[in-house]
Order: structure tokens, then sequence, then C-alpha cells
């Protein structure tokens, strides 16, 4: 049993690959009631607008984020972290990864859904600096449910002498 206390350095965010889709997928349908398939996360791989992230905890993928990009605006798609993996730290420092990139990428702002009833996912996005922007209602089919609106300003950063450039 995972320990509720952070991860320390041994946690490692990268770009995904085609052989941690079986991880992801696994994490994808223990996280949400209408889950991703893997021809969904390989599309992702595809894509030159879209990253997919993988948190990597002792050599095992413990969480992912998805995230793409169009002009100076990102969209954060999905999220998760392994039922057995969560309240470590590890959701935020995806959301942190998340961040950079879309810094690098020249994004002026971050948007997201979340259901209205993931309190964990609000917290976590709220503490991020997120706010809620508007209401889709009945957005999610199973449950049927409404989606929250997220929109995260990004602020403009100045790179500084020795940045290294996120891929």
């Amino acid at each position: 049993m995972a320990s509720e206390a952070e991860v320390g350095t041994g946690l490692r965010i990268r770009p995904g690959r085609p052989a941690d889709l079986g991880v992801v997928v696994k994490i994808e349908r223990a996280s949400f009631p209408t889950p991703w398939s893997e021809r969904g996360f390989r599309g992702v791989l595809e894509r030159p607008d879209a990253v997919l992230l993988v948190a990597e905890l002792e050599g095992r993928v413990v969480g992912y984020a998805v995230v793409w990009f169009i002009a100076e605006e990102g969209e954060l798609a999905d999220l998760a972290v392994d039922p057995g993996q969560r309240r470590r730290g590890i959701g935020h420092r995806l959301l942190e990864a998340v961040l950079e990139r879309a810094a690098s990428r020249g994004a002026d702002r971050l948007y997201l859904q979340v259901r209205v009833s993931n309190v964990a996912a609000r917290r976590l996005y709220a503490e991020a600096g997120f706010r809620a922007m508007g209401r889709r209602r009945a957005y999610y089919r199973r449950p049927r449910e409404d989606a929250l609106v997220l929109v995260l300003e990004i602020p403009r950063r100045t790179p500084v002498a020795g940045d290294r450039e996120i891929r």
C-alpha cells in the first residue's frame, strides 16, 4: 500500500511512448467512467500539437497527462494517477510539467473541463490558479453530469540564460 507521503526525487515526468499505453489505459479505466481507448492515446502520440506526459516512479508508470495546443492556447484533455498512488503529489507534479510545457510553447492560457463532483481534481486545479469560466450542462454522459470549464492565464516568461528547452 502506498503511503500518503509526498513522492521524493524518485518521480520522473517524461514524454509518453507507445510502450506506456497499456499501463496508461489501465489507469484511465480505473479513473473514469467513460475512459479513452488505447487507440485514442495512440492518436495523441501521433499528433504534432499534442503531448502525452507520464509520471514514472521507480521505473513504473503511475500517472499521465494529455495536453494539446492550438495557437496561443492549450487544453488539458486528460490527467490521472494510479488509484494506489494518489495523494502523494504526483498529480501536482504532472500539472506543473503541463504548465511548463504550455509556457515553452508560448501558450497564454490553458483550459480544461472537470466533473462538478470531482472534488479532488477541482482542488488540484484551484491550487494551481485555475478559475471557473463556465459550465457545460450534461457534458458527461455516464453518469450524466455537468462539467466546469476552467482556465488559467499563463504569465509570459522571459527566457533566462541557461534555460533549457522543454520538448
